[in-house]
């Protein structure tokens, strides 16, 4: 990179739309389920036929304060519904009922951990300017085939035509590829932590619109603005956030201009291409819906969603790396899931060891649980049962290699590591004198091992160790049969 690029920072924006998981649409008792039958879930309040009107979903407006409560976001005493014009084949009312200038909440930030390729994770704070309710389009299915011309034909869906959206502007704060999706990251894992969307990017349930410029140092003016549409994968954030920073330092070196458009991410040629010009906001005309009253919500209701917030990502986070002295890594990975988190905290509060704890979830049981795609509420080893086999292993009752070797059981039909212990015969060998009288046995079988061993070769014991525990099918008290294996050898 020449010492001229070095110069150039990223002023990145993303436009987040997080689908409400609620069992109606927002204006509507149509349907939400997804997989249906195409153009199923549509009635005429959707289609905005003459005579119908469209009334709030309750549950629309509840999420959505939740997720702004959760973002820091001050919630709105007043706000209003707009609409807002378009015309689009996957909009069926040529308009879309949306907020403009007057949102349910505004001036919020989240906080997210960075780990840029190798360098030092880091904390960053990126603002927030918005949340603010619509209803969703519906979703065209380009089909048909032509060697030349691609698709010959699109198809319609309206099924998800008025599905209530969440969306989630933030500010221009983030600066390079890897933060976009990290932050886009957070915002997904806290609406699953709230429990109001599903946050399935492949089935469009949460979809990132970036915006982007380029410009010569922090305190430059702002660059032509570039929208980079409908993202599906942080992975993806990230390469068309690289790949268009590239394009637009690149373009003004070489004093080419950059206009306001809408690209898309072309995944298979990892580039961004032209999609149309970008429209501005007296572009789509907004004005106020008039079949749709003011939003308000008072203190008390306010408060008691308040109330019903559950430790957030980021809470958790710094509890486990603080009060439980957990490494930042083991913290991000036990709260990217709340299932996860619930697990360990359930486990923790049996009084057991937090890190151990941490190395089983996010190990073998980790492991299994994505294997045969579960969580962790569904698998047969409750947190009490992980926390009595870990005791077990902490008393000397059996080795990790026996608890290793009886989790899979565990795992796939739960109950007492107890009594599989007994039940197999699987407990630790922890008398001093059967251990004593089992390396009697073996030192007397190696005498060239125990020569070499007293003649300085000291990694030997290692030897010794091994064939006791051949011996002892790993049964054998791994300190116990170290401690006396030293007292015989030095004898």
């Amino acid at each position: 990179m020449t010492e001229a690029r070095n110069r150039w920072e990223a002023v990145i924006g993303l436009e987040t739309h997080v689908q409400l998981k609620t069992n109606s649409k927002i204006f509507t008792n149509a349907s939400t389920t997804f997989g249906d039958d195409p153009n199923t879930h549509i009635d005429p309040v959707v289609c905005g036929l003459p005579g119908t009107l469209p009334v709030m979903n309750q549950t629309v407006l509840e999420y959505a304060v939740k997720a702004a409560m959760a973002l820091n976001l001050k919630i709105a005493k007043h706000s209003k519904f707009d609409r807002k014009q378009y015309f689009y084949p996957d909009l069926p009312k040529n308009y879309q009922i949306s907020q403009y200038d007057e949102p349910i909440a505004e001036e919020g930030w989240i906080e997210v951990e960075v780990a840029e390729k190798g360098k030092t994770t880091y904390l960053k704070k990126i603002g927030i300017e918005r949340l603010h309710m619509e209803e969703d389009a519906g979703k065209l299915v380009h089909a048909g085939s032509d060697r030349l011309a691609g698709s010959t034909h699109s198809l319609v869906d309206y099924n998800r035509a008025g599905v209530a959206l969440a969306e989630i502007v933030s500010k221009p704060d983030i600066r390079t590829g890897r933060e976009a999706a990290e932050y886009a990251s957070e915002i997904r894992r806290i609406m699953r932590y709230l429990e109001v969307s599903d946050g399935n990017m492949q089935e469009g349930s949460l979809r990132c619109d970036v915006n982007i410029s380029v410009r010569q140092g922090p305190n430059a003016p702002f660059g032509t603005k570039v929208e980079i549409k409908n993202m599906n994968s942080f992975s993806a954030i990230q390469k068309a956030c690289e790949y268009e920073i590239k394009r637009q330092i690149n373009a003004y070196e070489t004093n080419q201009s950059i206009v306001q458009e809408t690209r898309l991410w072309d995944e298979s040629k990892q580039l961004t291409k032209s999609m149309r010009s970008k429209e501005g906001a007296s572009d789509y005309r907004y004005f106020p819906d008039p079949d749709l009253g003011p939003i308000e919500i008072s203190d008390e209701q306010r408060e008691l969603w308040r109330s019903e917030l559950p430790e957030l990502p980021c809470q958790k986070r710094h509890r486990y790396s603080e009060d439980l002295g957990l490494s930042q890594y083991d913290a991000r990975v036990l709260t990217d899931e709340k299932s996860m988190a619930d697990y360990f905290d359930a486990v923790i509060a049996e009084g057991t060891d937090p890190k151990i704890a941490a190395n089983w979830i996010t190990g073998d049981i980790a492991a299994y649980v994505n294997s045969n795609h579960l969580n962790y509420e569904k698998i047969p080893l409750k947190p009490i049962q992980l926390s009595e086999m870990i005791e077990l292993i902490q008393s000397g009752k059996i080795s990790g290699k026996i608890a290793k070797e009886i989790l899979p059981e565990l795992l796939k039909k739960g109950g007492s590591a107890t009594a599989l212990v007994e039940k197999r015969g699987l407990g630790m060998i922890s008398d001093p004198e059967e251990i004593e009288k089992i390396i009697l046995g073996i030192l007397h079988s190696n005498p060239n091992e125990v020569e070499a061993f007293k003649a300085g070769k000291k990694k030997l014991q290692g030897f010794f160790i091994g064939q006791l525990m051949k011996a002892t099918n790993g049964k054998a008290d791994p300190k116990l049969a170290n401690k006396i294996l030293n007292e015989k050898l030095s004898s």
